[in-house]
């Protein structure tokens, strides 16, 4: 017999369905993403620190999970929303299937409502703060307990999900022709697989490791992750930046994206409902080509705070948001979205590539 659970949202609307995963209670900012598949990967995403999850897609957990597509070393969502988890798994690969796998790991989950309503009222109203319950079911009661919870802007949870201490990719580092040392914001483990297919050795290192420390390492080039929450509390990492720019070639992916615009003088801000999915249509300004990207973020650059010294290189073709920005002084870039793509298309890894160009073209210089 399944559970009753409802999710409420802070503007007071509620939604009655069953229980999945974990019975419990959960708070945070939810939101939606429309990949079809890849919640695995989502769900193990450290940029999704703080937030409860819709799947705007029906059916989710068919092909189960398994212990090879993961994004970091524990499920990072506060909690998870579909329309119908799939009780029954099909795939040669899956050890367990989605409840099993949200229950063992604590994470409270809701089934049954209409994403599609939800989905909507994100979009016209805005990405809002919500809770969802298997245990108590008053609306009154738990919009007492939606008060507790911490709004998005204004939080840095990079602090949450940054590793404790500095710590090396892989076992053959030395065979690689590049050393990268990557600011560890919630960096997910299919960046490090891409820089290492790029030819990188990479030292990950804590977010709020100093420039002196990171210089100390004699690194080809420096790598700033993607991460959750807002970026403008994260001060440390925006401040290292700062001084580490003109010394070594940067590349910035999502939160890191947003720390490189801060350092070099730009500004941030919340958008309505965030880009989280693997169909978002971005042109490259300098080639007019258009790639299909993989996104998840709810902060953006705001590109008329852009200093002179950066110049804009994609662009949303959705909203016209601000994508990606090169600096015209420096070896630096940076895109908002996830070349990485996991999940999602693979138009934009030739941007691994493009790093390590930077790295040749410093080191001629030099």
């Amino acid at each position: 017999m399944k559970k009753p659970a409802i999710l409420l949202l802070e503007n007071g609307l509620h939604f009655k369905g069953f229980s999945f995963g974990a019975t419990g209670t959960t708070g945070g900012e939810v939101c939606f993403n429309t990949s079809m598949t890849g919640y695995q990967e989502i769900l193990t995403d450290p940029s999704y620190r703080g937030q409860i999850v819709t799947m705007t897609s029906p059916h989710i957990g068919n092909y189960g999970v398994n212990p090879d597509d993961i994004e970091s070393d524990r499920i990072q969502v506060q909690g998870f929303i579909v329309r119908e988890a799939s009780p029954i798994y099909s795939n040669y690969r899956a050890t367990q299937s989605l409840d099993e796998y949200l229950n063992q790991s604590g994470i409270v989950g809701i089934q049954g409502i209409d994403t599609r309503a939800l989905t909507r009222i994100l979009r016209d109203q805005g990405s809002m703060n919500g809770i969802i319950s298997s245990e108590t079911l008053d609306p009154q009661i738990l919009q007492k307990e939606l008060t507790d919870v911490a709004p998005m802007t204004g939080q840095d949870l990079a602090k949450q999900v940054t590793c404790t201490r500095p710590w090396n990719w892989s076992d053959d580092q030395e065979a690689k022709r590049y050393h990268v040392v990557a600011l560890d914001f919630g960096i997910k483990y299919n960046i490090l697989r891409q820089l290492a297919e790029s030819d990188c050795r990479i030292t990950i290192v804590p977010a709020h490791t100093s420039t002196e420390a990171i210089l100390a390492l004699n690194p080809d080039g420096i790598f700033l992750s993607n991460g959750p929450g807002d970026p403008e509390p994260v001060r440390y990492a925006i401040e290292t930046v700062k001084q580490l720019a003109g010394q070594k070639p940067i590349f910035g992916i999502c939160l890191g994206h947003q720390i490189l615009a801060l350092a070099l003088g730009a500004k941030t801000y919340k958008l309505k409902f965030g880009h989280r999915g693997g169909n978002h249509p971005v042109k490259h300004q300098l080639t007019n080509k258009v790639e299909i990207t993989s996104q998840n973020h709810g902060f953006a650059v705001d590109p008329k705070s852009l200093p002179d010294v950066l110049e804009i290189t994609h662009v949303n073709l959705n909203d016209n948001t601000l994508e990606g920005v090169r600096c015209n002084h420096i070896p630096a870039f940076s895109v908002q979205y996830h070349p990485e793509s996991s999940p999602g298309p693979h138009d934009s890894r030739y941007l691994f590539k493009e790093f390590t160009d930077m790295m040749d073209d410093h080191a001629e210089k030099n």
